[in-house]
């Protein structure tokens, strides 16, 4: 291989590293986990909140109902008291009282209850559907890092051969030339050799006037381009313009 070719070569591959590490940089799949991941979050927020106020609504049912069991043991043991003919005339009024307390106490549970166990049922649904969103969105998650995987598997195995052929494609190059190329490059983005056909440098496209042509086909086959300072590569210009 040529050094003229070499360096034509480098700069083909060079580019093609550009576009397929900005191509593992911009993998669609990453955008979406990433938006998957900021749902997941926001989720997890509103998980925390439902998952307290289920917490808070079976804390208030449990309360009813134990308190409601309570009341009626209470009851029991009045009754039974009040059938075992033991007490005098004013225990029984004081148990009958205690009775009719119980009764108004035992009905305000039992109408509340209905609504504590309506607001239990609420928040249960709430958390089984935002933890079933939380596994949907997990589930995706993971499709999408599969497929991460295997799109960014491909491209990598594409960097290996071209960094692999840079290596081979190094050894045609003097040391001056490609200092000069790596800074030409920096210089220009990657864009740092330029061919020349007919009268135009393939980058920059300014026409160079014949009367320069001389100067030109005198020079070395590896110039710099007068008007962009470019690596100017002429290797066979003249036998296309001959």
């Amino acid at each position: 291989m040529k050094e003229t070719e070499a360096l034509v070569r480098i700069q083909e591959i060079d580019l093609a590293l550009m576009r397929s590490k900005s191509k593992l940089d911009n993998m669609p799949q990453a955008k979406k986990r990433l938006a998957v991941a900021t749902a997941r979050k926001k989720l997890a927020g509103e998980i925390s909140k439902i998952v307290g106020i289920r917490k808070d609504a079976d804390m208030d049912l449990e309360e009813n109902e134990a308190s409601h069991r309570r009341a009626e043991e209470q009851v029991e043991e009045i009754q039974e008291k009040y059938a075992s003919g033991e007490a005098g005339y004013r225990e029984l009024a004081d148990l009958e009282s205690r009775l009719s307390t119980l009764a108004k106490r035992m009905e305000k549970l039992e109408f509340k209850h209905g609504d504590l166990v309506a607001k239990a049922e609420v928040a249960h649904k709430r958390e089984s559907d935002a933890l079933a969103l939380d596994k949907k969105l997990q589930m995706e998650d993971e499709a999408l890092l599969e497929s991460l995987n295997q799109s960014t598997a491909q491209v990598r195995q594409g960097i290996r051969e071209l960094l692999a052929e840079r290596k081979e494609v190094c050894q045609y190059l003097s040391d001056d030339v490609m200092a000069r190329y790596e800074a030409a490059a920096r210089r220009f983005d990657g864009l740092a050799v330029e061919t020349l056909r007919a009268s135009q440098p393939s980058i920059c496209r300014v026409t160079i006037p014949a009367s320069s042509f001389g100067d030109i086909r005198r020079g070395p086959s590896i110039t710099e381009c007068p008007y962009c300072h470019r690596l100017l590569v002429t290797d066979g210009m003249f036998d296309l313009n001959a």
